[in-house]
Order: structure tokens, then sequence, then C-alpha cells
């Protein structure tokens, strides 16, 4: 088995809900029919429009969903890309390698609780494989589980890409949060007062600057559809 990570570009007018139908209703099924299993449907829809002072976004037309579900061989995916492309303008799909630091149990086939911000991620340049994933996988683990309020983390370090002419990826990252979270920084990184928010804020900060490159960075808050 297999994961695999799609990315979907959309026209930024178009209604977060017709493109949540749209892959909840039709693509869906057509990637079920196709072998897909477990499959996610993430969307930047009307119940997280107040989260743009947490969204990078660098593509135009920008990232507004991502699917991802297993297949029990990446070779066989092009029915699955057959379902996904008419939802939007352009498709960057990756083979992916899932770690689950923090799990939860997302209720199957409605929405699930909070926001899930994810977070296309590329490493510093010059930085090693090994220290890349070193820092990723048990520093900054610790970090984001202990200053946020996650209450999801998924780690999808990327095999390789599957479209022509998908971005350079070297990560992608699902953290759940609060629906609080995207209008206020204390519930964000867990906190009651500003003098905490600040420690907690900088620590983060020397986490990320000391593994990845910020000029790439795209990171959107979605909502999740768990479907199965």
């Amino acid at each position: 088995m297999e994961k695999l990570v799609y990315l979907i570009d959309a026209d930024g007018a178009l209604p977060g809900g017709d493109l949540r139908d749209g892959l909840v209703e039709k693509a869906a099924p057509a990637l079920r029919a196709a072998g897909a299993g477990q499959i996610a449907v993430n969307v930047e829809d009307e119940h997280v429009a107040a989260g743009g002072a947490v969204k990078i976004s660098r593509n135009d037309p920008p990232i507004r969903a991502m699917v991802s579900f297993w297949l029990d061989s990446a070779d066989d995916r092009g029915p699955c890309e057959d379902a996904l492309s008419p939802h939007g303008v352009g498709l960057a799909g990756y083979l992916v390698a899932e770690s689950r630091p923090l799990v939860h149990q997302p209720p199957v086939g409605e929405r699930a609780p909070g926001a899930n911000l994810v977070t296309c991620i590329n490493r510093l340049p010059g930085l090693s494989d090994e220290d890349f994933l070193d820092h990723w996988n048990n520093e900054h683990r610790k970090v984001a589980l202990e200053t946020q309020s996650t209450t999801a983390y998924v780690r999808n370090a990327v095999v390789r890409a599957l479209t022509p002419g998908a971005p350079v990826r070297d990560g992608i990252v699902e953290e759940t949060f609060p629906i609080e979270a995207l209008t206020d920084p204390h519930v964000w990184y867990n906190c009651d007062n500003e003098e905490e928010y600040q420690r907690r804020l900088a620590r983060m900060m020397e986490s990320v600057q000391a593994f990845l490159d910020f000029e790439p960075m795209v990171s959107v808050p979605m909502s999740e559809y768990f479907l199965g």
C-alpha cells in the first residue's frame, strides 16, 4: 500500500462549498471505484473562512484543496488522477511516506472538528536529507507538540512527485487546531497570556528556521472530510 497526496489549484473566486461538494460527491466515489481507500478530502471552504491571517499562499491560482488516499500501487494512479483533474485548474501529486506523531480519529463522512492546516515545506538549501529528517522528526516534533494546541499531526515526507511540473516539495504537513485558533494566537499556542505566547512563538520560530526554507512555503487552513 502507498499513500498519495494531491494538491488542487482552483480559482480563488470559486466558492469553497462548491469545490468541496464536487470532490466529496463526485471525485471520491470515482477514487473508490479505482481502488483507493482511506480517502480524505481537505478543502478551503466556508468553515475556515476566518483563517486568512494564518494563510500563506504563493500560487496563482491558489491551492484550494488536498485529497489523500491509499492505493495498492501508485503505478495504477491514472484513473484516480482522471477523477480529480476536473475539479481544479492544476493538480500536483506526490507519493509520500506518512507518519502520525499525534493521532486523532475523525468522524467518517462528515466534517472533522477544528481546522486542518495543510503546509507544504522545503528544507533549507544545503541541508542534507539526514539532517532535515532528523530535525523534523525529533526536535521539531517535540517543539510542535509542546507549544501548540494541535489535536492531530501528520507528517507526509515526499518520496517523489507523481504529476508533470509538480513543484519540488520535501514534505506536506497536516496539523489540526481548534477552530478558534484561526483568529486567536493564544488559542493556537495553547496559552492564556502574552508572555507565554511570545515564549512559545520564539521557540517555534527558532525550530522552523533551523531546517525550513520559508520562500516556497505554502500553508492553507482547510476543513477535513474523512471518507474512509
